[in-house]
Parts: C-alpha cells; sequence; structure tokens
C-alpha cells in the first residue's frame, strides 16, 4: 500500500510477513487520514483540529478497550490489542499533525527535531513492536532513520510546503547562510540558496546512515525492507544534490528506474563506516 503523499516510501509491501501486513495497513491508514486532516481540502484551521480531536476520542476509546465502528478505527483496534502496541505513540502521532494546524516556522534544527520525534518516529516505533524487536539499539536506530525520512520529505517539499503556509527550513539556518524568506516564495535557487540545502541533506544523510545497522541487524523481510527504506531515502537526497537544491523546478521524486537500483543495494547493503575524528 503506498501512501506516496504520507511518506513517499512503500509500507506493507511484499517484502513484509504476510501475516503483518493487515497491522501496518491500519497503522498507515489511521497516519494518513489523520495527515490529511492537518494538509488537505478546504477546512479551516479549527475544522481540522475538531477532526483530529474526533481521532483522539476513537483512540481514547480504544484504550477502554471498546472497539469503534469507523473501519479505520476497527481495524486499528485489533492491531493494537493483537500486537499490544503502545497507544501512546499515537497519541504522538497526533499531537504533531495538531502542530502541523497551528505552528508554521520553527526556530532552531532542536526545534525541528522534537516534531520529527512525534511526527516521524512513532511509525518506526510501531513497526518495531510488531516484529517484537523494539530493544533499546534498535529504537535508536529507527528513531534516526525516521528522523531523517521526515527530514528528506520537508527538503524535497520546500515548495509544497511553502504554498500551505510553512517553513520547516529552521530560522537560525535561514539567517545563517543569509537567505529570506522571499526566495522560497519566489523560487530562486540562487546565491548561497545550494549550500543551505545541501547543508540540510548533509544532515539528513548523516542520520540516515547513524541508524543503517537496523537494516543489518533485524532479519529477514524486515530487515530488507528497512534498507530498501533507507536505499530510497539516500536516492532521494542525491536527486536533490543532482539539481543544487533547486526543487522548485525538479521536485525529486523515485521514478521506476529507481527501484532496481535501490533493490540491489538493499539486498548488499553494508552500514557506512563510523568515522572518527583524527587525534
Amino acid at each position: 500500500m503506498p501512501v506516496e503523499h504520507y511518506e513517499n516510501f512503500p509500507v506493507a509491501s511484499w517484502l513484509l510477513p504476510p501475516a503483518l501486513r493487515p497491522p501496518v495497513e491500519a497503522i498507515y491508514a489511521f497516519a494518513r487520514n489523520a495527515d490529511d486532516f492537518a494538509d488537505e481540502g478546504a477546512h479551516t484551521d479549527a475544522e481540522r483540529l475538531a477532526l483530529l480531536d474526533g481521532y483522539a476520542r476513537n483512540l481514547e476509546r480504544i484504550g477502554r478497550r471498546e472497539r469503534p465502528a469507523d473501519p479505520v478505527f476497527s481495524r486499528l483496534h485489533d492491531a493494537i490489542v493483537a500486537h499490544d502496541l503502545p497507544l501512546g505513540l499515537f497519541h504522538d502521532l497526533l499531537d504533531a499533525f495538531r502542530q502541523d494546524v497551528v505552528k508554521k516556522r520553527y526556530a532552531t534544527f532542536d526545534e525541528l527535531m522534537d516534531y520529527c520525534r512525534r511526527s516521524a518516529d512513532p511509525v518506526g516505533r510501531l513497526l518495531l513492536a510488531l516484529f517484537r524487536k523494539d530493544d533499546p539499539a534498535n529504537l535508536r536506530d529507527s528513531d534516526a532513520i525516521c528522523s531523517s525520512l521526515q527530514l528528506i520529505n520537508h527538503w524535497q517539499d520546500i515548495a509544497v510546503d511553502w504554498g500551505k503556509g510553512r517553513v520547516y527550513l529552521p530560522q537560525e539556518d535561514l539567517a545563517r547562510f543569509g537567505i529570506d524568506e522571499s526566495r522560497i516564495a519566489e523560487g530562486r535557487s540562487d546565491g548561497a540558496w545550494p549550500d543551505l540545502v545541501r547543508f540540510q541533506c548533509q544532515r539528513a544523510r548523516a542520520m540516515m546512515r547513524a541508524g543503517s545497522p537496523l537494516g543489518t541487524r533485524l532479519p529477514g523481510r524486515i530487515g530488507l525492507e528497512i534498507r530498501a527504506i533507507s536505499a530510497g531515502g539516500l536516492r532521494i537526497l542525491d536527486r536533490i544534490d543532482a539539481v543544487h537544491g533547486d526543487v522548485f523546478r525538479h521536485r525529486p521524486v523515485l521514478k521506476a528506474g529507481d527501484w532496481a537500483r535501490i533493490l540491489w543495494k538493499a539486498a548488499f547493503w553494508r552500514p557506512a563506516p563510523v568515522r572518527t575524528a583524527a587525534p
């Protein structure tokens, strides 16, 4: 079930064990719909928040072991009960989507990472819980991969997010590179813009590589899925670099020809060596 407008990466694919595809689909249906409440359509901000509050109430019903009639939540209920999934992670996602409605700028990178902790990391943590692989080392690496994917999504969608009134580029970095938001409004990629975007891509790439041991540590199909997702994220970063950060005219997406390359890399993936500072 591809959810291109949510994560831009495949989920519940043929790489996953068939028995786990239904709970994965239930998790992503919840996340996709809630994300759409915050992003899509012509709703007012108040209406968006009300829709998200309705989702929160259904989560609370599941917490009371009630099975909502709504198909999204009846399936989610079954997944949560069968696999003892942490309900708080779903609330974290809703909290991030509410934040998208009311918060349009991020002063610092740390502030943005706090958003990623709630908007992206819960999905990876839920998948690890499904596989009973949610030990501290795996959670740490999963958070790095998921936050990296969220950042990659932000950097490929700078123009799209501007149309929604949002700028995820940290204000401190815009100031550091001497970039005014008018540059985004005008779709200009001259001057220091390529350096700014390259800096953000380097951050995301380092984060992805830091989490990459997860894909070799997890066995079988889930490990291959993680490696494929990681390779896909790095491929998007390569495409951003190739156009020198001009995501206004060349929004980077994965194309049919990319998938053979991604699967080959996933099959023969080796974690990047850890670089140490020179003495």
